[in-house]
């Protein structure tokens, strides 16, 4: 199992300087989100600032972009890094593709099988001149000419992760992608009863398993360095557990655990703008469900206790911040990384 770290950093002036630093401090991959940011540009730093570590969105929202203009960045980005981006994508959800991004929306499993597979057909034309010929329900790349070619690179087998909480999509991961950005709103009966039964019979479409898909999820973790320091990441983490808990789309969670009656009040409070309140509708045994607690340098131990031979790679779900006392960070990826023998 790897152990990746999130990319928080939205001033670009340091974006070299902390990918450096993540890199020395030997996270296996850094991953950029895209909320108030673009999730490409600080990879862009990154990729030209680092040598070994690997690097990708988790995640760029597909359907807000064309399939080329998600495999341009994405070649661009493998071309800088010498191989080392992976493209992870997400469908997000009807109101935010609509009304934020004013694009498309409509039977998202099935668009975004046909996205993936259109991508990979413009990768196939930059990399060997393929004539241009992918037509489908949804989307079609269908014209090319050496001007607007930016031809062959080095590494063109680009991973494409996919993003998904619902059976429905993470069948469609299974059928087309190479690995499964698992929501960090998860728990590990989730995983195992849910997430890779679907993932898997996707990928049996196609002649593979689960197992051939590498599966990677950012952690919801309560540490610290400090009382006040721990005190403060379990609120946080409360409040984000109960953000998602009241979102509908990911009431499958909260259904499997017989918490949905619990989803539905948060979903009403929500809707009530009662933001300062829903974090106390978590209780300790929906935190020991989704969240993993301890002090620091017991994380490690817990992290592979917990997700060994369930995730391929994992995350804290917060940027790892830039106080380092006494080293303890780069002690923390050490632990992790000797915990597995």
């Amino acid at each position: 199992m790897k152990l990746d770290a999130q990319m928080g950093e939205s001033d670009f002036s340091a974006v070299a300087g902390e990918a450096k630093r993540l890199e020395s401090l030997g996270f296996d991959a850094l991953w950029t989100f895209e909320t108030s940011h673009d999730p490409f540009i600080p990879l862009a730093f990154s990729a030209t600032a680092t040598t070994s570590v690997q690097m990708g969105t988790n995640i760029a929202v597909a359907f807000a972009r064309t399939p080329m203009a998600i495999a341009m960045s994405a070649w661009d980005l493998s071309r800088a890094s010498g191989g080392r981006f992976m493209l992870g994508l997400g469908t997000q959800v009807r109101a935010h593709i609509e009304r934020r991004f004013g694009a498309e929306w409509g039977r998202p499993a099935a668009r975004v099988r046909e996205y993936i597979r259109c991508v990979r057909a413009i990768w196939n034309t930059f990399q060997h001149d393929a004539t241009p010929e992918f037509e489908g329900e949804f989307y079609r790349f269908q014209l090319m000419n050496p001007f607007f070619n930016p031809g062959p690179i080095a590494h063109p087998e680009i991973r494409i992760f996919l993003a998904g909480v619902n059976p429905t999509i993470l069948r469609a991961a299974g059928e087309v992608a190479d690995g499964v950005h698992v929501h960090p709103f998860h728990s590990v009966r989730y995983l195992k009863e849910v997430m890779r039964p679907a993932v898997d019979q996707g990928a049996r479409t196609r002649g593979k398993t689960v197992e051939d898909l590498e599966l990677y999820a950012p952690i919801f973790v309560v540490t610290g360095f400090t009382q006040e320091e721990t005190a403060g990441r379990e609120q946080f983490v409360r409040q984000q557990i109960a953000m998602y808990a009241s979102t509908p789309n990911y009431r499958v969670i909260m259904e499997l655990h017989g918490w949905l009656s619990v989803a539905e009040k948060l979903s009403r409070m929500v809707r009530r703008g009662e933001w300062d309140q829903i974090s106390g509708e978590i209780t300790d045994e929906m935190m020991s469900e989704f969240a993993i607690a301890g002090p620091p340098e017991k994380i490690p131990a817990l992290l592979r206790a917990r997700y060994d031979g369930v995730l391929d790679r994992v995350s804290l779900y917060y940027p790892i911040p830039r106080d380092d006392p006494d080293g303890a960070w780069r002690g923390f990826v050490e632990a992790f990384h000797q915990a597995a023998g």
